[in-house]
């Protein structure tokens, strides 16, 4: 998986694509934000969880 966003990544700056390497920067970032805010869910579920 790691290899294809690389791979696409790299297709788009070599292309001269800055806008489609922009989406796909934005776009993971956004990944990464969701998956830190799932964190936090889970980790406030457990503190929930460990006070009943």
């Amino acid at each position: 998986m790691i290899k294809f966003f690389r791979k696409n990544r790299q297709k788009s700056l070599t292309e001269n694509k800055f806008s489609k390497y922009l989406i796909y920067a934005i776009g993971e970032i956004i990944l990464v934000v969701i998956g830190i805010l799932i964190a936090l869910q889970v980790n406030n579920w457990n503190e929930e969880s460990k006070k009943e």
